[in-house]
């Protein structure tokens, strides 16, 4: 007797290439599990971790105010230490996506193939075309290179080099950023409308004029969008960098963990989850007036 033919279909042409595309990702995870011998169990407090989690958790809904420890003459209020750390994060933020920023775009523009390879290539000139494959790998490798190397990494690379400098912090937290968006920014280029830009080039504009005034507004929207999630980031990732020794959120966070006043820690943590819930009603807000 025949099977019928659904019964000898295999199990991925039934699944659709999605289900086996999950099921592959749940056995990898399954095997990474395995090879790390993670189990529950480790996920568990142990000995004086029970203890450090209980009091952790009852400061919660009791923010400090002021500072826990013994008055120290000539000192700052905490919460003006809490204002003022909050602010250089902000600051450290601001400076390494301004730098982010242009080389982001810089690259990203490189590395997008919106005009080296546009339709109308033939039009351009021969040297040009020649040396656009070139710059356009050089660019794509320069930007998977420097996001390859997380910003805590570069943070030790350059510490160990410049010492404690704000400029090394900035250029750690700039470098790896620029990378990201420049990966993401050349694909918003390359997935944006053509035919703006084709129709400029039929015109007669260059290349260069035809991506600008054609195609780059139709990204723009989602290329701001972006960049408001990775100021976002490098805010969260300014305050880690407190954990190295500058003086923003992570640093104040450091301090009143290592003496114990899970009050203070919480008060600091409301604040970096006050400032980026902020952030994120502004970029929405400007989303909406100018992108919809």
């Amino acid at each position: 007797m025949l099977e019928p033919m659904h019964a000898r279909r295999p199990l991925a042409a039934s699944l659709g290439r999605r289900g086996a595309l999950v099921l592959g990702g749940l056995a990898l995870a399954a095997v990474a599990w395995f090879a790390l011998g993670l189990t529950p169990a480790g996920l568990v407090p142990r000995g004086g971790g029970w203890r450090i989690a209980r009091d952790l958790a009852a400061a919660a809904p009791r923010p400090a105010l002021e500072a826990q420890g013994p008055d120290i003459p000539g000192a700052d209020p905490f919460l003006a230490r809490v204002a003022a750390a909050t602010l250089r994060t902000v600051v450290f933020a601001i400076a390494a996506m301004s730098l982010a920023l242009v080389a982001g775009a810089v690259l990203g523009f490189l590395s997008s193939s919106a005009w080296w390879s546009s339709s109308l290539s033939a039009r351009k000139p021969r040297v040009l075309g020649r040396i656009a494959p070139a710059v356009q790998i050089a660019a794509r490798v320069i930007a998977a290179a420097i996001r390859s190397v997380h910003e805590l990494l570069w943070a030790v690379v350059f510490l160990a080099a410049f010492g404690l400098s704000t400029g090394a912090a900035v250029l750690a937290l700039a470098l790896p950023f620029a990378g990201t968006l420049a990966k993401v920014f050349s694909e918003l280029f390359d997935e944006a409308p053509r035919t703006a830009s084709a129709a400029l080039e039929a015109a007669g504009a260059g290349p260069v004029g035809a991506f600008v005034v054609g195609a780059l507004p139709r990204a723009l929207p989602d290329v701001g969008a972006y960049a408001f999630y990775r100021f976002e980031c490098a805010v969260r990732s300014a305050a880690i960098l407190g954990f190295f020794g500058f003086e923003t959120l992570g640093y104040e966070i450091k301090l009143s963990f290592d003496n114990l006043h899970y009050r203070e820690v919480w008060t600091l943590l409301y604040a970096l989850i006050a400032l980026v819930l902020v952030l994120e009603a502004w970029s929405s807000s400007l989303r909406r007036r100018f992108v919809a």
